[in-house]
């Protein structure tokens, strides 16, 4: 079999066709004209038919020439749907990272993670559920997620973790609470002893906090809310004091919407931990991102 006509060689003759003269061809072709000749002259010889008539006036399709064009027009077209369907498959196919992350993280950290991840690998796709470290945890042992970032300080076997930042509880309250005045320090039992706005049962922040009272005599507590912007709703109303991230209330603290309280004899320092599979191997998009976020 002989070789096959290379594409520029019959778009060129397709243009011919098209414009009625080879030199106007091989100007859009970008060629000089004794190139696009010698172009369809090899052209002429795979094919074994004459497909231009030279003349002093300039060149045009023969018979079999004009008959070639139309079968050449329909390779093109084949070989454009080629490129638009490859480039589709490339789209579809683009790198997927699946993570999932408790909210204090999602919201203070993360964002600026992913947006270095992306600046690293624009084509990559990432999506990011926000739920508590539990169900972080869950998501991540089910094979749902492949990356995850917790806050509370047990890590659930069959995890793998590094820890990747640190954070400290703190004791808010608003303006107008007597806490907010006291010179003082707020000790552990009186913070246990007193019913406060908390976080859900399963958030890291929570799980931090029962922790620390595990050997105080604690209240029930007045609120139990599922997100940080509730708590600090609550505790800027006047419900109660409250236990939340440095994170989430540092704002707050500078502009005056609530009052860090002091506390002394109470550890509310915690680790922040990506965590995986343990004895999976991550996947390189699933590494970077875990090497930016460990980055001091």
């Amino acid at each position: 079999m002989s070789a096959l006509p290379d594409l520029d060689s019959l778009k060129l003759l397709v243009d011919v066709g098209e414009l009625g003269s080879l030199g106007q061809a091989a100007k859009r072709a970008g060629i000089a004209q004794p190139s696009a000749s010698k172009r369809i002259a090899l052209l002429e010889r795979r094919l074994g038919l004459p497909l231009l008539e030279r003349t002093p006036r300039g060149s045009t399709l023969t018979a079999e020439g004009k008959m070639v064009v139309n079968w050449a027009a329909q390779v093109l077209a084949a070989a454009d749907e080629l490129m638009r369907a490859a480039q589709a498959v490339r789209q579809s196919g683009a790198v997927h990272l699946k993570v999932a992350s408790s909210m204090t993280v999602a919201e203070y950290l993360v964002p600026r993670w992913l947006g270095e991840l992306q600046n690293r690998e624009p084509e990559m796709q990432v999506g990011l559920d926000v739920v508590n470290s539990t169900d972080v945890a869950a998501r991540v042992l089910a094979g749902e997620v492949e990356l995850g970032f917790v806050e509370g300080p047990h890590v659930p076997e069959g995890l793998a973790s590094r820890v990747v930042g640190t954070d400290r509880l703190v004791v808010v309250v608003a303006p107008g609470h007597p806490w907010a005045r006291r010179r003082t320090l707020l000790r552990g039992a009186e913070l246990a002893a007193t019913p406060l706005v908390v976080r859900e049962p399963g958030s890291g922040t929570r799980e931090t906090l029962d922790l620390a009272f595990h050997d105080l005599h604690r209240a029930s507590p007045r609120l139990e809310l599922g997100s940080n912007s509730a708590v600090k709703g609550a505790a800027q109303a006047g419900a109660a004091p409250a236990v939340l991230s440095g994170y989430a209330v540092e704002a707050d603290v500078a502009t005056g919407r609530l009052v860090e309280v002091p506390l002394a004899g109470l550890n509310l320092v915690r680790s922040l931990r990506a965590v995986w599979r343990r004895g999976r191997p991550l996947t390189a998009p699933a590494a970077t991102l875990l090497a930016i976020a460990s980055r001091p």
